[in-house]
Protein backbone atom coordinates (compact mmCIF):
# COMPACT_ATOMS: atom_id res chain seq x y z
CA UNK A 1 0.00 0.00 0.00
CA UNK A 2 1.37 3.39 -1.00
CA UNK A 3 1.48 5.93 1.78
CA UNK A 4 1.26 9.66 1.28
CA UNK A 5 2.63 12.44 3.44
CA UNK A 6 0.77 15.34 5.01
CA UNK A 7 1.54 18.09 7.47
CA UNK A 8 -0.60 19.87 9.96
CA UNK A 9 0.48 23.09 11.57
CA UNK A 10 -1.02 23.92 14.93
CA UNK A 11 -1.13 27.25 16.70
CA UNK A 12 -2.32 27.92 20.23
CA UNK A 13 -5.78 29.43 20.40
CA UNK A 14 -4.79 31.32 23.57
CA UNK A 15 -1.44 33.14 23.51
CA UNK A 16 -1.31 33.03 27.31
CA UNK A 17 -0.61 29.30 27.12
CA UNK A 18 2.89 30.35 25.99
CA UNK A 19 3.39 33.57 27.92
CA UNK A 20 1.73 32.71 31.24
CA UNK A 21 1.74 28.93 31.02
CA UNK A 22 -1.10 26.49 30.54
CA UNK A 23 -4.09 26.29 32.83
CA UNK A 24 -4.52 22.97 34.67
CA UNK A 25 -7.10 21.92 32.06
CA UNK A 26 -4.79 22.90 29.16
CA UNK A 27 -1.91 21.05 30.85
CA UNK A 28 -3.99 17.86 30.95
CA UNK A 29 -5.03 18.27 27.30
CA UNK A 30 -1.43 18.92 26.21
CA UNK A 31 -0.36 15.76 28.04
CA UNK A 32 -2.93 13.77 26.07
CA UNK A 33 -1.80 15.54 22.86
CA UNK A 34 1.81 14.48 23.49
CA UNK A 35 0.81 10.89 24.28
CA UNK A 36 -1.39 10.75 21.18
CA UNK A 37 1.47 11.86 18.93
CA UNK A 38 3.96 9.53 20.65
CA UNK A 39 1.67 6.55 20.06
CA UNK A 40 1.24 7.53 16.41
CA UNK A 41 5.00 7.87 16.06
CA UNK A 42 5.37 4.35 17.39
CA UNK A 43 2.97 3.06 14.73
CA UNK A 44 4.75 4.94 11.93
CA UNK A 45 1.91 7.39 11.24
CA UNK A 46 3.80 10.37 12.69
CA UNK A 47 7.17 10.96 11.05
CA UNK A 48 8.07 14.07 13.02
CA UNK A 49 6.42 16.42 15.51
CA UNK A 50 7.69 19.51 17.27
CA UNK A 51 7.22 23.19 17.93
CA UNK A 52 9.00 26.47 17.68
CA UNK A 53 10.39 27.87 20.89
CA UNK A 54 8.92 31.34 20.39
CA UNK A 55 6.55 32.52 23.11
CA UNK A 56 4.58 34.94 20.95
CA UNK A 57 2.01 34.94 18.16
CA UNK A 58 4.54 33.51 15.68
CA UNK A 59 4.79 30.23 17.59
CA UNK A 60 3.56 27.04 15.94
CA UNK A 61 3.92 23.29 16.01
CA UNK A 62 4.09 20.83 13.13
CA UNK A 63 3.13 17.21 12.73
CA UNK A 64 4.31 15.38 9.61
CA UNK A 65 2.16 12.34 8.87
CA UNK A 66 2.36 9.23 6.73
CA UNK A 67 -1.11 8.01 5.81
CA UNK A 68 -2.88 5.88 3.21
CA UNK A 69 -5.08 8.82 2.18
CA UNK A 70 -5.88 12.45 2.83
CA UNK A 71 -9.03 11.35 4.65
CA UNK A 72 -6.98 9.18 7.02
CA UNK A 73 -4.51 12.01 7.66
CA UNK A 74 -7.32 14.48 8.36
CA UNK A 75 -8.89 11.97 10.74
CA UNK A 76 -5.58 11.74 12.62
CA UNK A 77 -5.37 15.54 12.84
CA UNK A 78 -8.97 15.87 14.01
CA UNK A 79 -8.36 13.12 16.59
CA UNK A 80 -5.55 15.11 18.21
CA UNK A 81 -6.80 16.02 21.71
CA UNK A 82 -5.35 19.56 21.45
CA UNK A 83 -7.36 20.10 18.25
CA UNK A 84 -10.49 18.37 19.57
CA UNK A 85 -10.48 20.42 22.76
CA UNK A 86 -9.79 23.73 20.98
CA UNK A 87 -6.39 24.36 22.60
CA UNK A 88 -4.73 24.33 19.18
CA UNK A 89 -6.08 25.49 15.81
CA UNK A 90 -4.91 23.27 12.93
CA UNK A 91 -3.99 23.98 9.32
CA UNK A 92 -3.71 20.95 7.00
CA UNK A 93 -1.60 20.50 3.85
CA UNK A 94 -0.47 17.71 1.52
CA UNK A 95 3.29 17.42 2.02
CA UNK A 96 6.34 15.53 0.79
CA UNK A 97 9.58 15.11 2.69
CA UNK A 98 12.39 15.86 0.21
CA UNK A 99 15.41 15.20 2.44
CA UNK A 100 16.05 12.55 3.51
CA UNK A 101 14.44 10.24 1.00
Amino acid sequence: MTREQFIYVIRPTRLGILTEGPTPQEEEILGRHFSYLKNLYGSGAVLLAGRTQDADETSFGIVILSAASEAEAREIMLGDPAVQEGVMAPEFHPYRVAIPQ
